[in-house]
């Protein structure tokens, strides 16, 4: 089971449900429809900080990766990123994940919850 969280660039949604809508937009363009974009320099910049805190899946020798696949800059498609973590970490990661796109001023969704965070 996987905790899962989706970033984007742009500006910050009024409300919840808003951000539903905003976020099921960019899924349908950015993943559910035609190719894969490249990511943008922002998420690119963003994945590259998530992966100074902790290593790429792919790179996990001992276990200590929150992250669910990898390499992780492989869920990124433009200008957003939708990626899934362990369980079992996802309370530490999630929070590290959701300040460190606040502090970048990207917008942190987090999917189980339907909600902005944080």
């Amino acid at each position: 089971m996987s905790y899962d969280l989706v970033v984007w660039e742009g500006a910050r949604p009024t409300d919840d449900k808003t951000a539903g809508k905003v976020f099921a937009d960019l899924y349908n363009h950015y993943i559910e429809e035609g190719p894969n974009h490249p990511p943008s320099e922002r998420i690119s910049a963003y994945v590259a900080a998530l992966l100074e805190r902790w290593c790429d899946l792919t790179e996990d020798e001992e276990d200590t990766s929150p992250w669910s696949t990898g390499p992780l800059i492989g869920e990124a498609s433009g200008p957003l990123i939708y990626f899934p973590m362990r369980w079992s970490m996802a309370d530490e990661a999630s929070a590290y994940a959701a300040d460190l796109a606040h502090s970048m001023g990207l917008v942190c969704f987090d999917v189980q919850w339907d909600r902005l965070r944080p």
